[in-house]
């Protein structure tokens, strides 16, 4: 038994084939525009605005949908046959406040037909076109337009002329289950890093961060979880130099969740308002695990 095991581990490794079986790997991590965060003062007449959805970034190559991560997301034949050859960034998405489901379809590595059907490619942008955002958005809306496939569609870009109109626009989009806005320099040439060429827009600041362990619970937590011990991802950028900080995150949890935490490893995404001097985010409250495992695969 142990020889048939070790034969088909040869067999896979020579193969190529990834040992994972939700994800394939790709030969490298495509470079991907990222976003900062928006603050009042920005000149928003340079900006495009658009929804922020909630869903899974992905590229499609003219082949295959490739993750932030390098991962092949596998798709039904069908659902790409006809796609374009150009190369497409956007989002995997299946609605508002619907990612949970949304991940358990792309990460399976047999697609489910019946739940790909929910799926749409949210497209803003062409990677490969050397020219600025208002050209390629253009293009991109040419190139969705002649292909004809329902699951197929451009994300809708409007203008706003102030910071009032933009916060109005926020909360009405919010309350209606999004998860925020986008702001996309029209001037901006595509470069696969973070700047301030991409902008989001949320009615609060939100990070992701690492379980590193469980606190127990007290009082009618007792039995239960009472906090996660979580260590936050060391950023740099131009607007930011933190390195990791370790908190206690203990609210926003249902009961079930204090009952069946997320575990040490996953990767948990949380809101809060501003930091301590410290660099400890303050009025931190759990929304949701963002990852299973050490991956930081689907934060943006």
């Amino acid at each position: 038994m142990l020889q048939i095991k070790f034969l088909l581990l040869v067999i896979t490794l020579l193969m190529g084939v990834s040992a994972n079986p939700v994800y394939a790997k790709s030969s490298s991590k495509p470079e991907l525009m990222l976003a900062n965060v928006y603050h009042e003062g920005i000149n928003l007449d340079q900006y495009w605005v658009s929804e922020k959805y909630d869903g899974v970034r992905a590229l499609w190559d003219g082949e295959k949908f490739m993750s932030r991560g390098g991962n092949i997301y596998h798709a039904p034949e069908w659902f790409v046959r006809d796609f374009p050859k150009q190369v497409l960034d956007g989002e995997l998405w299946i609605g508002r406040q619907q990612f949970e489901l949304l991940v358990g379809t792309v990460r399976d590595h047999q697609p489910d037909d019946e739940a790909w059907e929910k799926v749409t490619f949210m497209v803003f942008d062409m990677p490969k076109l050397s020219t600025d955002f208002d050209s390629r958005l253009i293009e991109l809306n040419s190139v969705i337009k002649r292909a004809e496939i329902k699951w197929l569609k451009v994300v809708k870009q409007w203008k706003v002329a102030s910071h009032q109109q933009l916060m109005q626009e926020l909360a009405v989009i919010t309350e209606a289950g999004a998860e925020g806005l986008m702001l996309h320099r029209g001037s901006s040439l595509y470069k696969g890093k973070r700047s301030g060429d991409l902008l989001k827009v949320k009615p609060y600041e939100d990070a992701e961060a690492l379980v590193i362990g469980h606190i127990p619970g007290k009082g009618k937590y007792t039995d239960k979880m009472g906090a996660l011990l979580v260590e936050t991802f060391a950023t740099s950028d131009s607007k930011n130099n933190d390195e990791k900080v370790r908190f206690k995150l203990g609210t926003g949890f249902t009961d079930e969740e204090r009952s069946n935490p997320p575990k040490i490893g996953d990767i948990v995404t949380f809101q809060y308002r501003g930091k301590t001097k410290n660099k400890v985010p303050r009025f931190a409250s759990f929304l949701r695990i963002r990852e299973v495992g050490k991956n930081k695969e689907f934060t943006d």
